[in-house]
């Protein structure tokens, strides 16, 4: 291929990464966008076509570990719980005594009845907290009084 397609090509990688770093997360995608667009610019230039290439993936390497002090940052603290496990943590009150040898019992979570299991028997009326969520039964503790 001549530097003719080249600059198309790198030109057109360069924007294709660009658009799927905005439709992700991650900065995954973005190194990738910013060696293309170097070596879419040295394309433009009429560089060699190994010189493009060398380019492209110095300038990758070089932004992935640049931006790799942002990915560490989203990984730090507390991570936001979604889904069921957003109850983990939550206080409740026992409705239905909770007996772990029959995993019988119910609680009630806010405004939301749940089935619940706990290490230990635990009567009618005791206040409990949510230690985890196993499929679609609480595991809870009750809460000293």
């Amino acid at each position: 291929m001549d530097n003719e397609v080249w600059r198309w090509v790198w030109t057109i990688f360069a924007i294709v990464m660009g658009i799927g770093e905005i439709l992700t997360a991650g900065f995954f995608l973005l190194p990738f966008a910013i060696g293309a667009a170097a070596a879419a610019i040295l394309a433009w230039f009429n560089a060699a076509i190994l010189a493009q290439w060398l380019v492209f993936f110095g300038v990758s390497i070089f932004s992935l570990a640049f931006l790799r002090r942002y990915i560490s940052r989203q990984d730090e603290g507390e991570q936001p719980r979604v889904g069921a496990n957003r109850w983990v943590g939550s206080e409740g009150l026992v409705l239905q005594r909770i007996d772990p040898q029959t995993e019988a019992g119910m609680v009630r979570v806010l405004h939301e009845e749940w089935r619940a299991t706990a290490s230990a028997p635990i009567e009618v009326g005791a206040r409990v907290v949510v230690t985890e969520v196993k499929g679609a039964r609480l595991i809870v503790e009750q809460l000293e009084n």
